[in-house]
């Protein structure tokens, strides 16, 4: 034990947001019953490359007796989640240079997906309450329907979600492209109805990012299904791909479905 520079996260700010878990090279930093949680001290190295992705101000360095930096350990940590240091790296420097959304996190409150007051990161879990709402939905011959929301999480977006949400657990994944629910009518109760959701922009974001995201979360979770919503568009098909991949890298065996929109709201497949 040594007096040393450390992270210090502070439970009360923290939203449970997890923009700091990626931008951890060493993974000192994972999401625990919604809070963001070093691990083991051995794991942070006290540089505070994380710090500026936290929308909360909930990260700071601090100096305390804590156990030496252990590299040794950090590598067999990211080895069993099939990553490397050195990997792991080359991904943080790439988000810093903005690639994708996740720079636009960086040192700005208020701004992208992390947006500074940011109930809107904060994980929630709906699943075990009744929808407090209806949507008006009008039908053919100006018909009014009303529709009960099946969303059962927040947040939705990929870069957002905890990997280790309780949502995911035992869940029927349902991984969206995100023009999809704008195109397809019956999105709520024909794909989302019963899923956990993830959503993301195959041709915007970062491809290897989503599939490193998404083999964590099938490691992670005992998935029953995984449920791959895109659009009929080219570009659209990484996100399939992003999921094929993910599935092989994660190397369990859990059923994997495909459905294709068309750009008219029609299902194709």
């Amino acid at each position: 034990m040594a007096i040393r520079k450390i992270i210090q996260i502070d439970e009360e700010k923290c939203n449970g947001c997890g923009l700091c878990v990626p931008n951890c090279a060493e993974g000192a930093i994972q999401i625990i019953d919604g809070k963001a949680k070093v691990i083991d001290d051995k794991y942070c190295d006290g540089l505070g490359a994380c710090l500026g992705h936290c929308p909360e101000d909930a990260l700071h360095i601090i100096e305390r007796e804590a156990a030496e930096f252990d590299e040794e350990a950090v590598e067999e940590l990211l080895n069993s989640q099939g990553k490397s240091l050195k990997d792991h790296k080359e991904e943080e420097k790439h988000n810093h240079h903005g690639h994708g959304h996740q720079g636009h996190h960086q040192g700005h409150k208020g701004h992208g997906h992390g947006g500074g007051c940011c109930p809107g990161s904060k994980m929630m879990d709906f699943k075990k309450e009744a929808p407090k709402t209806e949507a008006t939905a009008v039908g053919d011959g100006d018909i009014e329907i009303n529709i009960k929301p099946q969303l059962r999480q927040w947040p939705v977006q990929l870069k957002l979600v905890p990997v280790n949400a309780p949502y995911f657990e035992k869940a029927d994944l349902l991984v969206t492209a995100d023009c999809v629910p704008f195109a397809y009518p019956n999105y709520h109760l024909d794909l989302l109805k019963g899923k956990a959701v993830v959503v993301g922009c195959p041709k915007l974001d970062d491809l290897e990012f989503y599939v490193d995201k998404l083999t964590k979360i099938i490691e992670s979770n005992s998935l029953k299904s995984v449920t791959v919503a895109y659009m009929e568009v080219p570009c659209c098909q990484g996100i399939v791909m992003a999921v094929d991949k993910a599935v092989r890298r994660a190397n369990v065996d859990v059923e994997v479905k495909k459905v294709k929109i068309g750009l008219q709201g029609q299902k194709m497949s």
